[in-house]
Formats: C-alpha cells, structure tokens, sequence
C-alpha cells in the first residue's frame, strides 16, 4: 500500500509540474516579447467565444446518451452547491477578517476549465487514474472525467459572470464607481472600438450607395455591404429600441431580463447544442458515428470542430501564463504595486487547497459508498471530489477589467494569482486523497 500510495504521488506531482511548466511557457513567451498582453487577451477572448464552445459542443456530445445522461445531473447540482457555498464561505471571510472585497470571487471561484483539462492530459499519461476504471480503459475514463469537468465549468461560467463583477466593486466608494458595470453604457476602449468600427464601414457604405470611397486598408472589413448596412441598421434602430422599451420595463421584469441574459454566453451556447447533439439520437448518429453506420458529419465537421476545441486547453493555460508575466513585470517596476496582505493569500490559499478537499473527498465518498445516489462511475467520483480544489481562476483579473476597478486592486490580484499558480503543484496531495478515496468507495 505505500508503494502503491508513493506511485499515485509522484504521478500527481509530475502532472502539476507538468501544468506549471506550461504556464511557464506562456510567462517565458511574454518575456522575451514573443507575445504581448494585448495579443493574449485578444486569444483568451477567442479560447472563451470560440475554442471553448466547440469543445463542449463535441465532449458533451459525444459523451451524452439517453442512458447517461442522468451521470450528469450529481455534476450540475455539485456544480451549484459548491459555488453558491464558496461564495457564502468568501464573503463571510471578507466579513470577518476584513479582507479586501475582491477575496470574495478569489474564494468563490476556481479553475474548472484549462487546468483540470491539462493536468487529466498529464495524468492520463502517468496512468495514476488507471485504477479507477480497470486496464484498458483508461482513455474513455478520461474522456468521461473532463466532459464532467466541462459540464462543471458552465455552471461556474454563468454564476461567475453573472454575479462576480460586483463584489470587486463593493471595496470602492461611491465617487470611486463609474458606470463601466452598467451594460447600458459600455466602457470608454468599447465606444472608441465602435468608432472606428463605424469609421472603416463608412467607406464600403459610400461605395455600396455609390459615393466616393477612400483606399481599403489591412483593417477595412471583408463582409459585403449589404451586410454591414443592416449591421448599422440593427444598431442604430433597433437596439436602442430594445433598450427603450426595457428602461420602461417595470423593475422586476428588468431583473429577470438581465438575469436571463447573463445566461446566453458562448459555452453556455456551445454545451446546450452539445446537450441537443448528444440526446437526440439522429443527431448523434451522423456526428459521431463511423460513416457506413450513418455517421455523415463525422469525417469533416466533427473532425473540424475537434481539432478546434482541442486548441482551447493548452492555449488558454499559456495565455494564463502571459497575464501572469505581466503582473510579475509590473511588479519589478514598482508600477502602482497593489498592497497584498498576508491574511488575504493565507485565507484563499486554505479554502481552495486545505478546506475544500477536506469537505468535498470525505462528502462524496459517503455517497458513493455508503448511498445509491451517485451513479456507479468511479471517475466520476473523482471528478466531484477535485471540482470544489484547485487556485483561483483567472477570470478574477477579467471581472477587474470589466468592472472598472482601479490599477492598484488589479496589481493586488495579479500579484495573488501568481502565486497561487506557483504553488498549484501542492494540489497533488488532493489528487491522491481523492484517488484513494474513490478505489476504497469502488471497493
């Protein structure tokens, strides 16, 4: 058992650093000025609106059947529970210990995309998972963890998103706030993108009427201008209609279309055409099947939308890295170095490192070994056990951005989330604790 118990580390181990080198990566890449901050936002952008989508599309898709679906149901209601309850647990730290607002998403929300997805990658290939679904079926086993991991990750998205941006907002006073969470009034670099936008489509407007044109250039668009007459059409006329009729909304119905709307993200998107693909067996037939059994799509489109989707995993990890680069760059400058205090890195780093695994590994294990509740997947008790553990996700840095926070909480974020990735290697402790406690409810 030692021996045994020595191999499951060591290959826990070697997947985290296997995870920390690719962030390294990403912080080498910046440093050297390979990549800029500005290009990784623009690809952290296409990972999330894009990658991501499509790999939920062809991982829920593939994975859901209507005699698995119900595999899936303990991941969304966990899904829930451990977030609403990080989100209670954060903000009645802020409350008690006095941290800064912005520790409340920092304890609330983890990493449940690239870094469950690279590190599943890495331990695939030390086989320490193997035990939990036999010899030679390690792979599906895998397969089946990061689409449980996936499904997690929307559930985090929409609450993140909907709820996050504003308990960054909460530590700055009233003259401090700007209407840059308001999504009626959109930020300053927006309305100078829109602008532009406008400026570049005036030409191919002029020139669809018949009026002069001025030279096309690298950044004059492609689309055809009957395309981009009813672009502006449709935000000129019809959009500030909407919002006409929603500013006249009573306030009740204000709340419920904000809330609904929040909803209606790209991988939210991207999972529910999953969902549709998977459940519906014709559907399912001409995507993932072999072509003499019907499966039409298998060969180019879902082909095409794998090898897009795969993208999303190592790329957003590097991405991670160049934000970090930045924010160790700021820091050696000295440039308006945000104040992190002790309590703040101590209290975060034990909720997402020490307390959750210390609920969620025994919790699930009494409900897989002692109840029928969960279903009879081993894999899929790992995976609820590790969904609550890992460091804080770096959409915390995002939520700043958009919520118009001011250049010091930022640098304290930065600087909180660079060294919560230089320590993720410890999250190997939890991988075995789960590991063992999944083969002892197998048994």
């Amino acid at each position: 058992m030692p021996s045994e118990l020595l191999v499951s580390f060591l290959g826990a181990v070697q997947a985290s650093l296997s995870v920390l080198l690719t962030i390294s990566c990403g912080v080498v890449a910046a440093q050297f000025g390979l990549v800029t901050t500005e290009a990784a936002e623009q690809v952290s952008r296409l990972c999330v609106k894009v990658l991501l989508p499509c790999l939920l599309i062809i991982k829920l898709g593939s994975e859901l059947h209507l005699d698995t679906v119900l595999r899936y149901v303990p991941v969304v209601i966990w899904a829930t529970i451990f977030t609403v309850t990080s989100i209670a647990i954060g903000k009645a730290a802020v409350a008690i210990f006095r941290l800064p607002k912005w520790a409340v998403p920092a304890i609330a929300f983890n990493n449940t995309e690239s870094l469950p997805l690279l590190l599943l990658q890495s331990l695939e290939t030390t086989g320490v998972l193997s035990a939990l679904v036999g010899a030679g079926q390690a792979s599906d086993g895998i397969e089946r963890a990061r689409t449980y991991f996936l499904a997690c990750s929307v559930i985090n998205n929409t609450i993140t998103f909907s709820q996050g941006a504003k308990w960054i907002t909460g530590d700055q006073d009233s003259s401090g706030q700007d209407n840059s969470t308001d999504p009626e009034n959109p930020r300053p670099q927006e309305d100078g993108q829109r602008d532009e936008a406008s400026r570049e489509q005036q030409p191919l407007r002029d020139s669809d009427d018949g009026g002069d044109s001025s030279e096309p250039d690298e950044r004059t668009s492609l689309l055809p201008g009957k395309v981009l007459y009813w672009e502006r059409r449709m935000g000129n006329d019809f959009i500030p209609l909407f919002r006409d009729y929603f500013r006249a909304a009573p306030k009740p119905v204000q709340k419920a279309v904000a809330a609904t709307a929040t909803l209606f993200n790209p991988p939210f998107i991207g999972a529910v055409i999953g969902l549709i693909i998977g459940l519906s067996p014709p559907l399912h037939r001409v995507f993932f099947n072999d072509m003499t059994e019907g499966g039409y799509f298998k060969a180019w489109l879902t082909s095409s939308l794998k090898n897009i989707g795969e993208l999303f995993v190592s790329l957003q990890v590097i991405v991670v890295g160049v934000k970090l680069s930045l924010s160790l760059r700021l820091m050696k400058d000295g440039e308006e170095a945000g104040k992190l205090p002790l309590g703040t890195i101590l209290c975060v780093i034990f909720v997402r490192f020490v307390l959750w695994p210390a609920i969620s590994i025994p919790l699930i294990w009494v409900l897989a070994a002692r109840t029928n509740i969960l279903p009879d997947d081993p894999m899929l008790w790992w995976a609820l056990m590790m969904m609550p553990i890992g460091p804080t996700a770096m959409k915390v840095l995002a939520l700043a951005d958009v919520s118009g926070t001011n250049q010091t909480i930022r640098m304290s974020i930065a600087k909180f989330l660079t060294l919560s990735y230089i320590i993720t290697p410890i999250v190997s402790f939890a991988v075995v604790g789960a590991l063992e406690a999944a083969k002892a409810a197998k048994k």
